[in-house]
């Protein structure tokens, strides 16, 4: 019979899968974001409107921002867990970092469907 182990959190392969998939939506995005704005010479107001007024453009941001608030969500994490030992602090840092990503998302949703 083997023990189970209590302690650590075990992200490991799941985070490290989240942190790659992420990595290659926001580059996708970004690839298609450049072609997008080169291929307009003129990058006004109306222009950029009409652009983000199109479904699979905002479904598409949208995308890239749940991915970057992934993405930032699990490196953030990560990092808090490695150099903050103090348990309390870890914890009130985590919540204040998960509040801000969400008002972010929050705000991006705002921005994209006003």
């Amino acid at each position: 019979m083997t023990q189970r182990i209590v302690t650590g959190a075990h992200y490991g392969l799941r985070d490290w899968l989240a942190q790659r998939i992420t990595a290659v939506i926001m580059a996708v995005y970004s690839v298609m974001a450049v072609v997008v704005f080169l291929s307009n010479k003129s990058m006004t107001y109306p222009v950029w409107r009409d652009l983000f007024s199109q479904g699979w453009m905002r479904v598409a941001t949208l995308l890239f921002m749940a991915s970057l608030a992934w993405h930032a969500w699990v490196g953030v994490r990560d990092i808090l867990m490695d150099y903050v030992k103090a348990a309390g602090l870890r914890l009130a840092l985590e919540v204040l970092v998960l509040l801000t990503i969400a008002a972010y998302v929050g705000w991006t949703i705002q921005i994209l469907w006003r």
